[in-house]
């Protein structure tokens, strides 16, 4: 049982536009339940410019779902999962990555030919391809119940986290190729009193040094969880375990993963732990060699509590969150918080009741995402409709459109995606001021190949409508 499935932790989302001084909250869909309900994992932008997700529960064969997303709100589902007998084409589905080939990967944590979950793939229109089942050794030492999301390393392959099973049923670090040969990289709770971690519910990220880096839900010196690096090679290291300080005041259990900011340093959440009694989470900074430092502690002021989501960096330099609870009207919170640790409240869910119903949404627990519109994007666990079957919105914060690109390094000669808006008609791309050839594709698409000369920085393509530029560097390796 996952520990902390917010729709099981806390009862059963949107409605309207809202202005909030600079910012604005649109309320796009709400599930009905037939579509599926309790969305609780990030959405992921494409390359043919819509944005794709999946809901944890309900759908045709309540099991959950796959769907797709318009940037202005219109829904299809993809796919229904359970539709096989006895559940052997996954259920419980997590997050989603684009990979370089097109296709979309995952993992269903529950479910499969042995019922320890799956690795799939799924192109943008058909059904998912199973990859891999779980549990297929003996005493699950190849892993089970895969929450974590995947992500695609620079080799090609994709990396992931399985929170259970493993030699010493701790949970594990895989490795998978397109074409499903799994390889166990980590065992967790291999160590004596599982120093190393356990349970490792978040997806990985590959930063700029190359290694991967996480969390564990528990585990670590006091047992409430870590952060860790492994190489791609599977050498692990505890970074750092939580609640080393009186009270917890430095965090504990993570649910959610790391990700770098354009300051090289990793930044994350933690669900509890926090100044005071209110045990309400923090959000940190870590070095990649270990230091950590305490940002901002919750407390039950009206800022939210409990933030299960993890961060993104804005593309002004700022990074963005969710609190699953709490807030004014405590159903939790959109905040904005600076890398030195000023926090800033900028939505207040369920500030919209009508008829018993949170029309706005509550409880939101995925992380955000920021579009290339430039507006960020995320999901509500409850509320929305009579169904409470949780929302997606928008949030504008004023800032302008940019370009990402896919992947986000490689060597000269490389094919790159790169992912935008309004790209029809564009004149120029370089890297870093290289130009490069490249071809147009769609609205929201263009290709290209590292250019011979090129060094790492930022990516910028000219448009009739401007000169849009990415909001990571692109980084040229040897």
């Amino acid at each position: 049982m996952r520990v902390l499935r917010i729709g099981c932790m806390f009862g059963g989302f949107l409605s309207l536009i809202l202005s909030m001084h600079a910012q604005t909250l649109t309320t796009l869909y709400r599930f009905q339940n037939t579509d599926g309900a309790q969305s609780d994992n990030s959405l992921i932008q494409a390359t043919d410019g819509n944005l794709y997700g999946t809901t944890d529960a309900d759908g045709a064969y309540s099991r959950g779902t796959i769907f797709k997303i318009t940037p202005s709100g219109m829904l299809t589902t993809l796919y229904d999962f359970c539709s096989r007998k006895e559940c052997t084409d996954g259920s419980l589905p997590g997050a989603l990555v684009e990979g370089t080939d097109g296709n979309f990967y995952g993992t269903a944590a529950n479910g499969g030919k042995f019922g320890g979950g799956t690795v799939f793939k799924i192109a943008k229109s058909g059904k998912p391809k199973t990859l891999y089942n779980f549990c297929s050794q003996s005493g699950c030492t190849d892993g089970s119940t895969p929450y974590a999301a995947l992500v695609q390393g620079t080799d090609g392959d994709f990396y992931g986290a399985a929170a259970s099973g493993g030699t010493s049923n701790g949970g594990t670090i895989f490795k998978i190729t397109k074409n499903g040969s799994l390889t166990t990289l980590y065992n967790f709770c291999s160590q004596v009193g599982c120093t190393d971690g356990e349970s490792p519910y978040a997806a990985l990220i590959q930063a700029t040094d190359g290694n991967f880096y996480g969390t564990t839900f528990t585990g670590g010196g006091p047992g409430y969880g870590t952060a860790f690096k492994i190489t791609p090679a599977g050498t692990l290291t505890t970074l750092y375990s939580f609640c080393l300080q009186v009270g917890c005041t430095d965090g504990a259990l993570p649910v959610a993963g790391l990700i770098q900011a354009t300051d090289g340093n990793l930044y994350g959440t933690t669900s509890a732990g926090a100044s005071g009694t209110t045990n309400a989470g923090t959000v940190f900074k870590i070095t990649p060699s270990g230091t950590l430092t305490t940002l901002y502690n919750f407390v039950n002021d009206g800022g939210g509590t409990v933030p299960v989501a993890g961060l993104v960096q804005g593309t002004d330099g700022n990074l963005y969150g969710a609190a699953a609870t709490g807030g004014a009207d405590e159903s939790g919170t959109l905040f904005k918080i600076t890398t030195s640790g000023t926090l800033t409240t900028l939505y207040n869910f369920c500030s919209q009741f009508q008829g018993g119903i949170c029309t706005d949404g509550e409880f939101p627990s995925a992380s955000l995402v920021q579009d290339t519109n430039g507006n960020f994007y995320g999901t509500t666990q409850n509320g929305g409709s009579v169904y409470s079957a949780g929302t997606v919105f928008s949030l504008s914060m004023g800032l302008g459109p940019f370009v990402a690109t896919l992947p986000t390094s490689g060597q000269v000669t490389t094919a790159v995606k790169i992912l935008g808006t309004d790209l029809t008609g564009a004149t120029s791309v370089t890297f870093d001021g290289t130009e490069a050839s490249f071809k147009v594709m769609s609205d929201s698409e263009i290709t290209t190949k590292v250019p011979k000369g090129a060094i790492t920085g930022p990516v910028q393509v000219v448009t009739p409508g401007g000169k849009l530029t990415s909001n990571v560097n692109f980084r040229v390796t040897p």
